[in-house]
Formats: C-alpha cells, sequence, structure tokens
C-alpha cells in the first residue's frame, strides 16, 4: 500500500461556494436582456409608425433603427452573460474521479 505522506483531498476542493459573484452576473445579464427587449419593441413600433403610442415622441427612421439595433445587440449580451454565469454556477466544485476509483462503501 502507498503512503499518502500528509496529502489531504480537501486542500484540492475550493473552500468558498461560488455565491454573489456570478449571482450578480445572472441578475446583470438578465436586467441587460429585458433593457434590451424593451428597447428593441420601441425602436419597433417607432419604425412602424406606431411611437406616439408608446410615448415615445417623433423619432426618425434612422433614429428607430438605432433603437432596434441596440436592442437586439443588448438582448444577445444579456443572454450570453446570464448563460455563461448559469454555466458557471453549476459546474461541480468537488474532485472528479472516476466512478470506478471510488471506495466502496456498504
Amino acid at each position: 500500500m502507498k503512503s499518502s505522506d500528509g496529502f489531504d483531498a480537501r486542500r484540492l476542493r475550493p473552500r468558498e461556494p461560488k455565491g454573489w459573484g456570478l449571482r450578480l452576473g445572472v441578475a446583470i445579464g438578465l436586467l441587460l436582456a429585458l433593457g434590451g427587449l424593451a428597447l428593441a419593441i420601441a425602436g419597433g413600433a417607432a419604425l412602424a409608425g406606431k411611437g406616439l403610442a408608446l410615448g415615445l415622441p417623433q423619432t426618425g427612421r434612422e433614429a428607430a433603427i438605432l433603437l432596434l439595433a441596440l436592442g437586439v445587440a443588448l438582448v444577445f449580451t444579456g443572454l450570453a452573460t446570464w448563460r455563461r454565469c448559469r454555466r458557471r454556477m453549476r459546474q461541480p466544485s468537488e474532485l472528479s474521479l472516476s466512478p470506478h476509483l471510488l471506495r466502496k462503501r456498504g
């Protein structure tokens, strides 16, 4: 049997749970996506000529296209941030060992 010489597997595991930093990233990504969705809807409505119904002042065609493009870009940025942070939150924080290497308990 091989001697472990003071090997401690707990030292390899992260001590702090992945907490508030990634949750803040998820919240910011969600807010970016929702804000981008609102801008895209406002730009689309202004482009269709229904901007006054939403309370938008008379906007030109270029401004409406800019609102729509900025909204779509914010939606994609927000969703990418949200997905990246959610994926990192769900990663296991323990050692990855093959099941046949684990000690049988029972």
